[in-house]
C-alpha cells in the first residue's frame, strides 16, 4: 500500500499511509482508538475504497470494488465479532456461502459428510479439538475463533486479517488462538494482527506498525523495539522514527 488516503467528508481517517507485508510474515497493527487501524483493514479487505493511493498485491496493481474482489485474490478477514451463526454447526459456519452440493437446481442437495470431513481436517491443521457437528452457540470463545480461522483457511488465502482475535476470551484460550496465528504464519500465510494486547503482538509478530491519528509513525522489527517504546509511540509521548 502506497500513500493511502481515506477521507470521510472533513475527517481524514488515513493520511498517506504506506504499508507492506510478505508471505510467511505476521505484522502487528497497533494504535489508539481512532488511529485508523480499522479503516486500513477495511480497505485491504475490500469493504472501503481509498480516496487516493495505490495497492499492489503480488506485485500487480489491485483495486477492490467489494470484499469479493479481495477474496478472489486470496485475502480473508476475521472481524472482532466473528460473524458466526450461533444456531448452525461448526461445519455449516465454515462452509456458509460456499456449501458443497451435488446435483443441479431443484435436485441439488448438500454434501454434509464431505463438509464435515473437510472441516475436521481444518481443525486438525489448526490444532483445535473443536468438532464439525458442534453447535456454535455452545462453544467457548477459543472454539469460536477456531471456527472463524477454519473458515478463512477453507480457500487457502495468501493474506489473513485478524481484528482483535483475543479480546474477551480466557488466558488459556488466548494461548490457543496465538498458537493458531503462529501456525498460519509458519505455513506461509501473511497475517495482519490488529490488537491492543501488547503481549500478543510481541509473541507472534515479526514486525509492529503503529498508526496515530491516521498516520503511520513507526514500522519496527519486534527484535528492535519493546512494549514501553510501542506504548509511547501509540500515546504520542514518543515520536515515530
Amino acid at each position: 500500500m502506497k500513500g493511502i488516503v481515506k477521507n470521510f467528508g472533513a475527517i481524514n481517517a488515513l493520511q498517506g499511509v504506506d504499508f507492506s507485508i510478505e508471505a510467511g510474515e505476521a505484522v502487528g497493527l497497533m494504535g489508539d482508538n481512532g488511529a485508523g487501524k480499522s479503516t486500513l483493514m477495511k480497505i485491504i479487505a475490500g469493504n472501503l475504497r481509498p480516496t487516493s493511493g495505490e495497492i499492489l498485491f503480488g506485485g500487480e496493481r489491485a483495486e477492490f470494488a467489494n470484499p469479493l474482489d479481495a477474496r478472489k485474490l486470496g485475502i480473508e478477514i476475521v472481524y472482532q465479532d466473528l460473524a458466526l451463526c450461533d444456531n448452525l454447526s461448526a461445519a455449516a459456519n465454515v462452509f456458509l456461502g460456499r456449501e458443497v452440493q451435488s446435483g443441479l437446481g431443484l435436485f441439488s442437495r448438500l454434501k454434509h459428510a464431505a463438509m464435515n470431513e473437510r472441516t475436521a481436517e481444518l481443525f486438525s491443521e489448526l490444532g483445535s479439538e473443536t468438532r464439525p457437528r458442534d453447535l456454535v452457540e455452545l462453544m467457548s470463545g477459543g472454539q469460536r475463533q477456531a471456527v472463524a480461522l477454519a473458515r478463512t483457511r477453507l480457500s487457502d488465502p495468501k493474506l489473513v486479517l485478524l481484528d482483535e482475535p483475543t479480546a474477551a476470551i480466557s488466558v488459556r484460550q488466548v494461548a490457543e488462538v496465538l498458537a493458531r496465528i503462529g501456525q498460519l504464519r509458519d505455513t506461509g500465510h501473511a497475517v495482519i494482527l490488529v490488537s491492543h494486547r501488547m503481549g500478543d503482538v510481541f509473541e507472534v509478530c515479526d514486525r509492529v506498525t503503529v498508526l496515530r491519528r491516521g498516520r503511520k509513525i513507526a514500522d519496527k522489527p519486534i527484535g528492535n523495539t519493546n512494549p514501553d517504546e510501542v506504548t509511547g509511540l501509540i500515546t504520542g509521548s514518543l515520536e515515530g522514527a
